[in-house]
This record gives C-alpha cells, sequence and structure tokens, in this order.
C-alpha cells in the first residue's frame, strides 16, 4: 500500500517536482509527523483531561474544593504553558533519554511534545467546563449525584462541543510543534524542511512543506467542526 501511494505521488508530481528529497522520503516523513501527533495526542488529552477536571473539581466553589491541590497545580500548569518549546524540548533532553534511551527520533520527541500540549489541553479543558451552566450541577447535585457521576455523567457529556474545538485547536498546535521538533533531528516534515529546504537551499522542499502543513491543519479543523456539530 505504501508503495503504490508512493509510486502515485511520484507520478503525479514528475511534471514539476525537482529535487533531492525523493518522494518515498517525503512519505516517510510524513508517517513520521503523524506518529509523533498521534502519540503525543494520546498521552496529552489523558493527562490534560486529569489536570484539567482535577482544576475544576477542587478550585473555591467546585464540586470538591481543595486549596491545597488546586493552589499546587494550577502554577505547575501555568510554568510548563509559559516555556517555548525549543526551549522545553532542550530542557527535557536526560528526561527524554531516561525514559526512550535516546534524544533523537520521532520516540524521543513525543515525550517533549507530551509535556508541551498536556498543560495546554488541561487549560482548554478546564475552560470548556467551566463554561457549563451552573444550573445543571445543582441539579445533579440536588438529585443526589455523587461527585463523580457529575463530572462523568453531566458536565462533560455538556461539555462535548467545546472540548472538541479545543482538542481541535490542541492538535493544529501540537502539529506545529511537530514541525519545531525537526530542528533536533525528530524526524518527519519539520526535519525535512531543515535539512533539505534551508541546508541545502532547496525552494521546492519549503514549499511543500509549507503546502502539506496547511492541508493538514483544514482537515484538522474541518473534522473538529463536524464532530462538534453531532449529537
Amino acid at each position: 500500500m505504501r508503495d503504490l501511494i508512493v509510486q502515485w505521488l511520484t507520478s503525479l508530481t514528475a511534471p514539476f517536482w525537482k529535487s533531492a528529497l525523493s518522494m518515498d522520503q517525503f512519505v516517510t516523513a510524513l508517517q513520521e509527523t503523524f506518529h509523533m501527533v498521534f502519540f503525543a495526542m494520546l498521552f496529552g488529552c489523558i493527562w490534560g483531561f486529569i489536570q484539567g477536571i482535577t482544576l475544576v473539581a477542587t478550585r473555591p466553589g467546585g464540586i470538591l474544593p481543595n486549596r491545597t491541590i488546586y493552589h499546587s497545580l494550577n502554577p505547575i500548569v501555568n510554568a510548563l504553558r509559559s516555556l517555548p518549546f525549543i526551549i522545553l524540548l532542550i530542557a527535557v533532553i536526560p528526561l527524554t533519554k531516561f525514559l526512550v534511551g535516546t534524544s533523537i527520533g520521532t520516540w524521543a520527541a513525543i515525550v517533549p511534545l507530551t509535556i508541551y500540549v498536556g498543560p495546554y489541553i488541561g487549560r482548554l479543558v478546564e475552560t470548556s467546563l467551566l463554561e457549563v451552566n451552573e444550573g445543571i450541577i445543582e441539579s445533579a447535585q440536588a438529585m443526589g449525584a455523587t461527585p463523580l457521576q457529575i463530572i462523568f455523567k453531566f458536565i462533560l457529556p455538556e461539555a462535548r462541543s467545546s472540548l472538541i474545538l479545543n482538542l481541535t485547536t490542541a492538535t493544529i498546535s501540537l502539529i506545529g510543534a511537530t514541525a519545531m521538533a525537526g530542528a533536533v533531528g525528530a524526524g518527519g516534515i519539520g526535519d525535512l524542511a531543515i535539512s533539505y529546504g534551508y541546508q541545502r537551499f532547496d525552494t521546492n522542499v519549503v514549499i511543500l512543506t509549507v503546502i502539506v502543513l496547511l492541508i493538514l491543519v483544514q482537515i484538522v479543523q474541518m473534522l473538529g467542526e463536524w464532530l462538534a456539530k453531532l449529537r
């Protein structure tokens, strides 16, 4: 299947594609980008939802108010979100080596990408959950629902559309971060843009990278908007 895709893209772009970069290399880089986005988003969502739900539940006036937890977690989320990704990428190299045994490659990039997107998702989840009408929470409490039931059977379903749109925004930011990760040997289309486009002055590769990123962002945005409208 992969060989057929490479052959199809090669024949399609043959009339105008003139570069030292082969279409096989491009498809491999695209697969690496998808790989980084998928796993970083998966781990980031798990971490982000835990953070967001905890912040909403333990905040003053929440369903499980706890000043210690809230005032401990809140500055940690703020601190991690304030770091530019390229600096975070370098700062966590020792942790990356400890977890995956190397500091280069797609699996190595997933560690800083997860640390980058997790707190971001946490804030987006918190924002979505806080938009839920307080009357719904009060009604759930009046019916005798437990805090977990309020969260998973009332708040999260009510915030569904907002959560999907916010996760769409997080995915788009993550796609941009994977391109930056290419600067330190993470692979993906960002690495191609630097290795072939910038360092070898190959304008075709830069243009192709930009087009692919634009298409990916459009697809993700359209898919997110469509899912948010479903009931």
